[in-house]
């Protein structure tokens, strides 16, 4: 295949298989009775904490399993959450996991990531994102692009956000975590819905109509609009970071006997403020289209096909351009042989990009490339007994770069009472080499790293999940990772320039993540999570690092966050978030505590008018700096939203 850099089998069959090795067999000494049991799903909007566990979920098995069943740090923000939270964008509804660090760098920018490696400029590498199946991370820096996730927050039925690898059965790039945005199917998104919000900040309209084609068929088709002002520096001067986005899209699904299928699709444009002295103005731009079909077989068995055209195109203010054209096609088979519960499946993905230099800038070499991504993978759940699970796994992936990569990992669930899991898991994930890892050039200052490799991560992880009492649910989990191969910046001459993009860090990180669900009465129910996390990392032997251990990530050692819902007589809801961040280091921001606060009042059937503040506690705050640019704060904003459902 061209472009291999070294077409090998990457696998280290030296200490870190044998300690993965060892962690799988530790899988399968542990087992100990407990009891099963097969839960339906429900609408998770009117759900009390007991049904709330039982939900089913699909991003941990690649099958649909219930909450309380998983063996996995997994948090679900469902459709009753987002409507609640006051958040105007998923960026700001992703803050509702207490297992993610979300911060803000600009009016339309985020840095996301889970266990720890945010990146200052909001490239975090090592969290794969989903929208209904669909990967959107870019092949250019395997970072996500949030100015570009502008789905219709009320066709959104749940956020699955798991924390740890996921590389079995997700793929490189599910390495510290994964995000599963799951939409509503349309024959739930029946009638027309328009939904309006100006405020302080930004200003948003959607409109949406769903009907029916025939007894078999619904659709929905929907547009909304947005606004973001601009952000204030910290110098007080303007940022002209504003911004505009307009977004439609449509979903079409068709069920009949054993066979559902999915159509959908989305267009986008976006623009920045165009400031002095840039030479272009920012824009963003492009379409999807996504089509699935799955078939329920005999003995609970099922088949799933998908395939997906993506197409984004980004202008910078410094006049470069860049697109990619992303076509994919993934399979998957599930079946049950007497203990065994079996996945297995695979796919290919095709990545065509074209970056086109501004004047002086950075520039790609060559400026066009297409890249290949097949995988195989298996998956193996086998219940050892009533109570206990054993899951066994491994995809094998081969990518344009560094050829075959294999990612194992084992799992070992015990389920001691009907609402309660213990695991244990054992797994390996890697995030193989991007564009800008490889072949990234600045004139006399940076070279791209031909020789880079796969960042390696072997996780090992213990955790619990119980509903006590019925209106008390809580998730506890600790995880120990290894990590090999990070990305470094090594000098190449006594006076340092150019740099070299090379693999010369290593290290580990642990931490606990903890979350819960409390109904004081029938009419309040209060969340309150809690992660914490520490990083010992330091540069292999001969390494000349330009930047030392801190360009590896930017992350708070703990954060903390609360949300309170109520629900007043005469149709009234109020609900109320807080959250307290810790310092970052490097580059250094303070540690903030913000407060959201949203009242809702349902006047008539169908008719919602609502008020609220977002960081409300200060007038403006700071989250995240970009050491390139003027540190940007986040403004104390207020908005007044109208819903219409008819």
């Amino acid at each position: 295949m061209e472009g291999l850099v070294g077409e090998r089998v990457h696998v280290r069959f030296g200490g870190k298989i044998r300690v993965f090795l060892a962690g799988a067999a530790l899988t399968a000494c542990l087992a100990v009775p407990a009891q099963a049991q097969q839960i339906a799903s429900a609408d998770v909007q009117q759900l009390s904490i007991e049904q709330l566990a039982n939900v089913e979920i699909t991003s941990v098995s690649r099958r649909a399993e219930p909450l309380n069943q998983a063996a996995a740090a997994i948090f679900v923000i469902n459709q009753d959450d987002i409507q609640r939270s006051g958040g105007t964008s998923i960026p700001e509804i992703l803050r509702l996991a207490p297992n993610l660090q979300v911060a803000q760098l600009s009016a339309s920018s985020y840095g996301i990531t889970a266990r720890g490696f945010n990146q200052s400029t909001g490239t975090a590498n090592k969290l794969l994102v989903m929208m209904d199946g669909r990967v959107v991370y870019s092949p250019l820096f395997s970072g996500v692009f949030w100015d570009v996730q502008n789905t219709m927050l009320d066709d959104i039925d749940r956020i699955e956000v798991i924390s740890g690898p996921a590389g079995t059965l997700w793929g490189s790039n599910a390495v510290n975590g994964v995000i599963n945005i799951t939409s509503r199917n349309s024959k739930d998104t029946q009638g027309n819905l328009v939904d309006v919000r100006a405020g302080s900040l930004d200003d948003t309209i959607s409109a949406r109509h769903g009907g029916t084609l025939d007894a078999n068929t619904t659709y929905r088709v929907y547009v909304t609009a947005m606004h973001d002002r601009r952000l204030s520096r910290l110098d007080g001067q303007v940022s002209r970071d504003g911004w505009d986005n307009v977004q439609g899209g449509f979903r079409t699904d068709w069920a009949s006997g054993a066979d559902m299928v999915t159509v959908q699709g989305d267009l986008y444009r976006g623009s920045t403020e165009r400031a002095p002295g840039q030479v272009a103005n920012g824009t963003i731009g492009g379409q999807n289209l996504l089509a699935s079909w799955t078939r329920t077989l005999d003995g609970d068995a099922s088949f799933k096909a998908q395939v997906y055209y993506d197409n984004a195109r980004r202008n910078i203010t410094s006049g470069i351009r860049a697109s990619v054209d992303t076509f994919d096609f993934d399979t998957q088979y599930n079946f049950a042989v007497d203990a065994h519960s079996i996945v297995v499946g695979g796919g290919y993905r095709t990545m065509h990009d074209t970056f086109v230099a501004g004047p002086g800038t950075s520039f790609l070499n060559p400026a066009q490339r297409t890249l290949g991504l097949g995988n195989i993978f298996a998956q193996d759940a086998i219940s050892l007994s009533p109570d206990v699970t054993l899951t066994l796994g491994v995809k094998l992936e081969h990518n344009s770069y560094t050829g075959w990569e294999v990612m194992p990992d084992s799992r070992l669930a015990w389920r001691p009472s009907e609402t309660s899991v213990v695991w244990f898991s054992a797994a390996r994930a890697v995030r193989t080499p991007s564009r800008f890892d490889t072949e990234l050039f600045a004139p006399n200052t940076l070279s791209g790293g031909a020789g880079f490799v796969s960042e390696d991560l072997l996780a090992f992880e213990l955790g619990y999940r119980a509903q006590p009492f019925e209106n008390f649910s809580f998730s506890v989990s600790t995880y120990f990772n290894i990590y090999d191969d990070l990305r470094t910046l090594e000098a190449t001459t006594p006076t340092v320039l150019p740099l070299v993009i090379k693999n010369g860090m290593r290290g580990n990180t642990y931490g606990v993540e903890a979350w819960g669900s409390y109904s004081i009465r029938e009419w309040w129910r209060v969340k309150a999570g809690i992660n914490a996390i520490r990083k010992e990392l330091h540069l292999v032997s001969g390494s000349r690092d330009f930047l030392g251990v801190a360009f590896a990530g930017n992350d708070p050692a703990y954060q903390f966050q609360m949300q309170s819902d109520i629900d007043l007589p005469h149709d009234v809801s109020l609900n109320f978030g807080l959250r307290s961040i810790d310092a970052l280091k490097s580059p250094a921001v303070p540690a903030y505590v913000e407060a959201n606060a949203k009242i809702d009042w349902r006047v008539v059937e169908g008719l919602h008018l609502s008020l609220a503040g977002m960081n409300l506690l200060h007038e403006r705050h700071q989250e995240f700096v970009n050491g390139s640019v003027p540190p940007l704060a986040i403004p104390r904003s207020v908005y007044l939203q109208a819903r219409l459902q008819f």
